[in-house]
């Protein structure tokens, strides 16, 4: 079986990840299968809408743990992928049809598509402040979620797709036997509209789209380095090993109070003239 499975059918293409026994999780031969399957959707002038989804009880689990141990180093596989979905280049829209978990890289998977529809019972969770020296701050703000939800988001807590809902990040919520064929309404739905009305509207919505100001941007440059940085590879060996972290939090202690501020931010780009 393909890691990613892909149907095609009047101008609509479903890219599915198929790696149910690791949740779908982003191994890099995951990744390169699906930036091959999103340049094939870019580049062909017979598909215009897309549908990503999931095989199992999982949209995807984010960060292959495992392939990142054996690698030695944090995060997604630093190979150069080609994935103009990833890369949020596709000049076509997508919908996400979110089947289960969402986690940490399968959020910011999901997080790009241009319309969502989800199952009742899915969970989301973005998981940086987990894995990383800095919680996900940027997710709640590109968002446009009210300001305590975005903090509550950033410090990886959990949240179900009925709450998601609730809040306008999902589009639509429904049985998981209705999943597909209520992306599949969605997409008709847009390619009943004049070419040049879903080119040019999905251009306008995505230019709408919240982005940080460079000194917020700064910031979390500094932040995401300070602190012991061996916590990151703690953090995965912990949920490897299914034990709780013993992390270490700052090398120096008295890092703790050197934390980086706005202030140190704006003096930074002042000096480089940004």
């Amino acid at each position: 079986m393909p890691i990613v499975e892909t149907e095609k059918s009047d101008g609509v293409m479903v890219v599915r990840l198929n790696r149910p026994e690791r949740l779908n999780a982003l191994g890099a031969e995951l990744r390169a299968a699906l930036g091959e399957a999103w340049r094939e959707f870019r580049d062909s002038p017979e598909l215009e809408v897309g549908i990503i989804t999931g095989a199992g009880r999982a949209f995807c689990a984010g960060e292959d743990m495992k392939q990142a141990l054996e690698r030695g180093a944090p995060g997604l596989s630093p190979d150069v992928i080609d994935d103009p979905y990833w890369d949020q280049t596709l000049p076509k829209p997508v919908i996400a049809a979110i089947n289960g978990f969402a986690m940490g890289g399968g959020f910011q998977l999901m997080e790009r598509s241009d319309l969502r529809v989800a199952v009742r019972g899915a969970v989301f969770e973005m998981s940086e402040a987990k894995r990383w020296l800095l919680g996900g701050y940027q997710h709640g703000f590109w968002a446009n979620l009210p300001h305590p939800v975005a903090t509550e988001m950033a410090f990886a807590f959990r949240f179900s797709a009925e709450r998601l809902h609730e809040l306008g990040f999902l589009n639509r919520l429904v049985e998981p036997e209705d999943l597909l064929s209520t992306a599949r309404e969605m997409a008709a739905h847009l390619m009943s509209l004049p070419p040049a009305a879903r080119v040019n509207t999905l251009v306008m919505m995505r230019a709408m789209r919240p982005t940080l100001p460079s000194e917020i941007d700064r910031l979390g440059d500094l932040l995401r380095n300070h602190g012991a940085l061996s916590d990151l590879m703690e953090s995965r060996a912990a949920f490897a090993e299914k034990r709780p972290p013993n992390f270490k939090g700052w090398d120096d202690p008295a890092d703790r109070d050197r934390t980086p501020t706005l202030d140190d931010a704006r003096q930074q780009l002042a000096v480089r003239g940004d």
